[in-house]
């Protein structure tokens, strides 16, 4: 018990360090709204090092402590809801096996997305930016595809058997 509560100790600061780093150095991609979105490489290594509870409460303490430390309510009502959404599609498409780990992370993305338009489209009280979809659909397979290939990486190196913290 103690062990596991180590690692996801663990898997929450470095997830931290991630949303703070891109809070910090944010990466221009000339549209608005889209990141990288670096912590959802610990999330998708989550998912498969720990499994589901354990990601869910990872993301979920994640997205509340980087709110109240360096967001606002509207940051708070987009990440969750993004957040939300993202990990229901990963863990349903995770645990029926109908991607691998890069399409689970793709999926992930491109409903983080969702999500968060769908948050935005209530709290404005506007459809007119479901418009917005189809550029959020290109930028979450090709970042969800780029969290793939890295989580994937480092699942493999976690749970190599030169690894035993993660056996």
């Amino acid at each position: 018990m103690v062990k596991k509560t180590a690692k996801i100790g663990m898997f929450i600061a470095l997830a931290m360090i991630f949303s703070y780093i891109e809070a910090i150095i944010p990466i221009n991609f000339g549209i608005p709204g889209i990141k990288l979105g670096i912590a959802n490489i610990v999330v998708v290594t989550s998912l498969y090092v720990l499994g589901f509870k354990e990601t869910i409460g990872i993301s979920l303490i994640r997205i509340l402590l980087m709110g109240i430390l360096f967001g606002n309510v509207f940051s708070l009502i987009y990440s969750f809801s993004g957040g939300i959404l993202s990990l229901m599609g990963m863990i349903i498409f995770k645990k029926f096996k109908l991607f691998s780990t890069v399409g689970v992370s793709v999926v992930g993305g491109v409903l983080h997305n969702l999500g968060q338009l769908i948050a935005a489209s209530i709290v404005l009280n506007n459809l007119s930016i479901a418009y917005y979809f189809s550029v959020l659909l290109v930028s979450g397979v090709v970042t969800g595809f780029v969290i793939g290939i890295v989580s994937t990486k480092v699942i493999k190196i976690l749970t190599s058997t030169k690894m035993k913290v993660f056996n």
